[in-house]
């Protein structure tokens, strides 16, 4: 059994870091310091070719460094359960805040837990980069940085380069990359939607976070409609980088899901009886979400009438089998030609059981062989992606929902057949989240193959001019709007989603001295233990939710409950205990001791014990004792702390 202080971090990256430095090689590790030569040696480093090497840099990456190592203090994740929508079932998660603090915040609960993150960042094109970080230089210190200028005075007379543009770009997101890494799983990977204004400079930033050898591919993107944003060129296509936090990890490659190879084929069976016309038929496979135009064109020879697949030739070389194939329609023999089928004619009666002959206008064409996708259900996606750009501005406008150039949801969907299973409880996230594109995304595959897939998406509350005039408050209340009116029409599966929003700390880290004076309505109606302890404007699920914020691997989706014991003690997990009650009595501590199964952890509050240490070491003897007594010859292992 063991008891501490609650801590006020998070996470410590660094000490994180460093443990796990030390594990791997623990002779680099002196004294608690790190021997820098013996970690080159260690690598196979025993001298310096240079000072020069090939890198990656720009005018404030060391800042953007450690911003990315950075804990995130006196902030939390506050619950609002007035914008969630089955809150008590749901998996899913929509936050509110600077994507930067949030995902500092997710990174205790989610470390290595994610399977896939999409984000689609400001393209940086002059005018849609409104992120802005607490890190950002001024003027003058990026001038220095880039050696325009120091301690004031010009070292360079040639135009500025540039640099800076990019730079503000880079800052932003390496360290939301950086922490992005550490959320994925092993197998986890990351898609990144960009264009041509900072493709090369994001390659080159993910191969330095995640190396090289994790690149799995730069898809294309190729859109319906253009940007007629170039000079010279109609701009038709965008990019999606991908990278694996291990390629490893993926397996050999990424295949067509059998469940996918089989509903297409009902689809296309069903297209073939319809009597529709060519275009007809087309228009249908085009429009079919889960279907996307990539793997159809490039797995067929056309698409037409009879539906998507490859046809060939059913006869054979040499073949001695010569009979008659009766066509359906006219009844009469098919052409042939003079080497015979390359079937038997039981082999050739059972293909026609199974509606694998492709049957010419007449008996004059001769018949070939079907081969549908369920012949080849391992290709491989291809890099160059298609998608109706509208599809998504379409049901946003149905919706009379106001958000300009919205991701297809069907990019998204393809995205998500690649890479996840239905059956795994995969974490999807996107913290660049728009319109909520990828929680639609998720709600409406899971409805479609029974998946148990869960959304986080974070946004900040940006406001805008549109959104305003139509009603909406900010970019977060159309995203939430969306996903409640997209689940009412999928209608199965979690349609549902916890909202949480970033605010101040609802805990009193530091037991500052009580104001004096004319205190707030909130504050004179706290007694003083409370005002040693809270913040005013708390409410005990928010403190309950600040303490879960700094458990490892325990998801915000968690249920807590309130116990019967006491006036206001909680559980979360089915493991964790916090007792907020002011006092804590001989009758509580038994209560809490009877708790099944023994909690991992209980929390109390420091000022409970009156600053009685006697008290505070007596009562967690009795816990101990009543807890060995609960449990016979098995011992709990569990800690105890304090806030």
């Amino acid at each position: 059994m063991d008891h501490n202080k609650l801590s006020p971090e998070i996470f410590n990256a660094q000490a994180d870091n460093f443990a796990k430095l030390a594990a791997l090689f623990p002779s680099a590790v002196k004294d608690g310091e790190l021997d820098i030569n013996a970690l080159k040696e260690e690598l196979g480093q025993f001298e310096e070719v240079g000072a020069e090497k090939y890198e990656l840099t720009w005018a404030g990456k060391q800042n953007a460094k450690k911003l990315a190592q950075t804990d995130v203090v006196g902030r939390t994740l506050k619950y609002v359960s007035e914008d969630s929508k089955d809150a008590d079932t749901t998996q899913n998660l929509y936050i509110e805040g600077d994507n930067l603090e949030v995902l500092k915040l997710l990174r205790q609960n989610y470390y290595g837990a994610v399977k896939m993150i999409y984000i689609d960042p400001p393209y940086n094109t002059g005018n849609d980069f409104v992120y802005r970080d607490d890190f950002a230089m001024s003027k003058a210190e990026s001038d220095e940085a880039e050696g325009e200028t120091v301690d004031g005075e010009r070292m360079v007379v040639n135009q500025k380069s540039g640099n800076r543009y990019h730079a503000n770009w880079l800052n932003m997101m390496y360290p939301r990359l950086r922490i992005a890494k550490d959320l994925l799983r092993d197998d986890g990977v990351i898609f990144i939607s960009i264009d041509d204004n900072e493709v090369v400079r994001l390659r080159n930033l993910c191969d330095e976070i995640f190396t090289e050898d994790n690149f799995v591919c730069q898809f294309t993107v190729a859109s319906n409609s253009a940007k007629n944003n170039s000079k010279y060129v109609s701009i038709t296509h965008e990019y999606i980088l991908c990278y694996a936090k291990s390629k490893l990890e993926l397996g050999e490659n990424w295949s067509v899901p059998k469940s996918y190879v089989d509903e297409f084929n009902q689809r296309i069976s069903a297209l073939q009886k319809s009597g529709l016309s060519e275009t007809e038929i087309r228009k249908e496979l085009l429009s079919l979400v889960k279907f996307p135009r990539f793997y159809e064109f490039d797995h067929y020879t056309y698409i037409d009438k009879h539906g998507a697949f490859r046809a060939s030739d059913l006869t054979a070389p040499e073949s001695k089998n010569f009979y008659d194939v009766i066509h359906p329609v006219t009844k009469k023999p098919c052409k042939t030609g003079n080497r015979g089928w390359a079937y038997s004619q039981e082999g050739m009666q059972d293909l026609i059981d199974k509606d694998l002959i492709l049957w010419g206008k007449d008996e004059t064409v001769m018949p070939q062989l079907k081969n549908h996708l369920n012949t080849n259900q391992n290709s491989l996606p291809k890099s160059v992606l298609f998608f109706d750009s509208q599809v998504s501005t379409k049901w946003l406008k149905a919706e009379k929902i106001p958000f300009d150039f919205p991701k297809p949801i069907q990019l998204l969907h393809q995205i998500l057949n690649m890479c996840t299973e239905p059956h795994e409880n995969s974490i999807i996230l996107d913290f660049f989240s728009g319109s909520a594109t990828t929680a639609h995304a998720v709600m409406q595959l899971n409805a479609e193959d029974g998946g148990k897939r869960r959304f986080i998406c974070v946004q900040l509350p940006e406001v805008t001019e549109k959104a305003f005039k139509a009603g909406y408050a900010n970019i977060c209340e159309i995203g939430k709007e969306r996903i409640r009116r997209a689940g009412e029409k999928i209608g199965k599966g979690d349609v549902g989603f916890r909202v949480f929003r970033t605010a101040d700390t609802n805990i009193r880290w530091t037991h500052e001295a009580l104001k004096s004076g004319q205190m707030t309505i909130d504050e004179a109606a706290m007694s003083k233990k409370e005002m040693l302890d809270f913040m005013p404007g708390y409410t005990d699920i928010d403190v309950v939710y600040e303490i879960l914020l700094r458990q490892r691997d325990i998801p915000l989706s968690t249920k807590i409950e309130k116990l019967d014991i006491g006036k206001r003690t909680y559980m979360f997990a089915d493991s964790y205990v916090v007792c907020l009650d002011e006092s804590v009595t001989v009758e509580l501590v038994e209560a809490l001791a009877a708790v099944e199964p023994t909690p991992i952890r209980y929390v109390f509050r420091d000022s409970a014990f009156d600053d009685n240490i006697s008290l505070k070491d007596e009562t967690i003897r009795r816990l101990e004792a009543y807890i060995a007594r609960n449990s016979g010859e098995k011992k709990k292992a569990y800690t105890v702390e304090f806030i």
